[in-house]
């Protein structure tokens, strides 16, 4: 008879037959395995955000923006971002809102969408 308190478990793994050693054999291979993969798909994951937090895409310097851009007398720029090297800003202009396109360096409009309720 087996005396919990005094057995270690190295008496214990010995006492299993070897099928159950071969299978305990397999579950530590599958949990390695799962382990090894579950690690470099965290670090692909961080990879990708350190990446996207180096990456610049911006061609233009703060020394080259313009020092103005004109708008509408009336309008309102609700929000500015940067697109392929060039400002999009959101307007509002009394009821209706557009999307202004603007060379960052020259402050040049270069196209213009309106917003239209149909």
């Amino acid at each position: 008879m087996r005396d919990p308190n005094t057995d270690s478990d190295e008496t214990v793994q010995n006492e299993l037959d070897p099928a159950a050693l071969r299978l305990q054999g397999k579950l530590r291979r599958l949990l390695m395995g799962s382990s090894l993969v579950m690690v470099l798909g965290l670090l692909a994951v961080f990879a990708a955000i350190f990446y996207k937090i180096n990456a610049s895409n911006s061609n233009v310097s703060a020394d080259s923006i313009a020092a103005t851009i004109a708008i509408g007398p009336e309008a309102q720029v609700i929000s500015v971002t940067q697109m392929d090297g060039n400002l999009v800003m959101l307007i509002k202009e009394g009821p209706t809102q557009a999307l202004v396109y603007v060379d960052p360096v020259t402050g040049r409009k270069i196209a213009r969408t309106d917003f239209v309720a149909r």
